[in-house]
């Protein structure tokens, strides 16, 4: 759905069109849930955000002012509220002050030739895996981040609206993430013997 077409739903249920607001649902609902589940890794979790994200949305809809795009606003508040519930996890996550410093201190390590992400290299389902248990150990503020701009494919502009951070704040936060889970994924090359090169997995010989 284009942004016109979008923008004209959002003035229809704004005027108490419900089927307006379903429409607007059943073409935001998948971006929704993944988000959700991309940030929480849990499917009831993203559910229970995709439900909240939406009642949260229809109360708060005639204060939508069309700044950003419905989308966009929509991204927010799943994010918020997926923030928050990351905040209570009490599971044992990296510390933003241990993200600082290993972000810091890779720049001294020899690091393979990879692209920008750490996404692109996941060829296989182990690796994928690894790279799983490494986005849920970011502390929120850093794995939000990511996710919007890694794995949503966001921009820096759209990502910083949504986080209510400045561009450069965003920058910073992307890159330290990328380098953390770089560095993760390279104490797994490491074990298993896997090389990267120019993009490129190469099993070396043992």
């Amino acid at each position: 759905m284009g942004t016109n077409g979008e923008m004209k739903l959002v003035e229809q249920a704004k005027k108490g069109d419900m089927k307006a607001f379903e429409d607007l649902m059943k073409t935001t609902s998948g971006r929704i849930y993944n988000l959700g589940f991309r940030l929480l890794r849990n499917k009831e979790d993203a559910a229970d955000i995709m439900q909240e994200t939406y009642m949260a949305a229809y109360e708060n809809l005639p204060k939508f002012k069309g700044n950003s795009s419905f989308s966009t606003w929509l991204y927010r508040i799943a994010t918020n509220f997926a923030l928050m519930k990351m905040r209570r996890e009490k599971n044992k996550k990296v510390s933003v002050s241990e993200l600082q410093e290993t972000s810091g201190n890779l720049y001294d390590k020899a690091l393979p030739d990879w692209s920008e992400s750490p996404v692109d290299h996941l060829k296989n389902q182990e690796l994928k895996e690894i790279l799983d248990k490494a986005i849920n150990s970011l502390p929120p503020k850093y794995r939000s981040v990511f996710v919007l701009h890694d794995i949503e494919g966001l921009g820096i502009a759209e990502v910083a609206d949504i986080l209510s951070l400045s561009e450069p704040a965003v920058k910073t936060r992307s890159h330290r993430s990328r380098m953390y889970l770089r560095e993760k994924l390279s104490e797994y090359f490491r074990q298993s013997g896997t090389d990267v090169q120019k993009g490129s997995l190469k099993q070396e010989r043992i």
